[in-house]
């Protein structure tokens, strides 16, 4: 449905979770509707809750006087074993909760949330450099068949 394209390319991915969202009825209509960018989405741990700042849902466009705002903070809903790592994890520095993408299981909205780590500018030269490689042998191994 919607997906962090940057988030892997800007991060070392050390840890995922599957976590459900709190949504009002207009925001799950415009979900379904594929309105939904995540490119400047990040994780927050407030009071022992963990929050999605940042998560652009449109405004439903038969929503009326009831639409929801498209940008509020939305509350992702974890196990509390969960939300205990996850609050020591992100305590340490330099890691940090970022949405990898947005997906139904059984008809209820997901995110999966990644602990991260930033890249330096060297590392993503380096990973584009790998990539690139890849590409280029199994295009080579495609002709040789």
């Amino acid at each position: 449905m919607a997906r962090n394209s940057k988030a892997r390319h800007d991060y070392h991915i050390l840890e995922t979770w599957e976590a459900g969202l709190a949504l009002s009825g207009t925001e799950i209509k415009s979900v379904r509707a594929g309105k939904v960018s995540l490119a400047e989405a990040f994780g927050v741990v407030r009071r022992g809750e963990v929050w999605l700042e940042g998560m652009t849902i449109s405004p439903y466009e038969s929503g009326g006087y009831v639409n929801h705002e498209p940008r509020r903070p939305r509350k992702l809903l974890l196990h509390a074993r969960e939300v205990r790592r996850l609050i020591g994890a992100v305590e340490q520095k330099g890691l940090t909760l970022v949405p990898l993408d947005m997906h139904f299981t059984r008809g209820r909205a997901k995110v999966t949330l990644a602990l991260a780590r930033g890249k330096k500018h060297y590392d993503k030269r380096e990973d584009l450099k790998r990539k690139t490689a890849e590409r280029d042998a199994a295009r080579a191994m495609g002709r040789r068949r």
